[in-house]
């Protein structure tokens, strides 16, 4: 059982460290390209709305309008 625990115990760490390692690969040239000023405002904006549209999504999801 004690092994079962240790080994139960490193999933989170794992987890931890994938998710920064994705996270640093993703960000990395996105921050080389954004020295740019042309490439940066774009890169602003499709973040702005790919959070706006992933907002949007969400509220439906949530909110259903009642079918008419």
């Amino acid at each position: 059982m004690k092994d079962f625990l240790l080994n139960v115990t490193r999933y989170p760490r794992y987890l931890i460290a994938f998710g920064l390692g994705v996270a640093n690969s993703v960000l990395e040239p996105l921050a080389a390209r954004g020295r740019n000023p042309v490439t940066a405002v774009a890169l602003i904006g499709a973040a702005i709305s790919g959070l706006l549209s992933l907002g949007l999504i969400l509220r439906a999801m949530v909110n259903p309008v009642p079918m008419a």
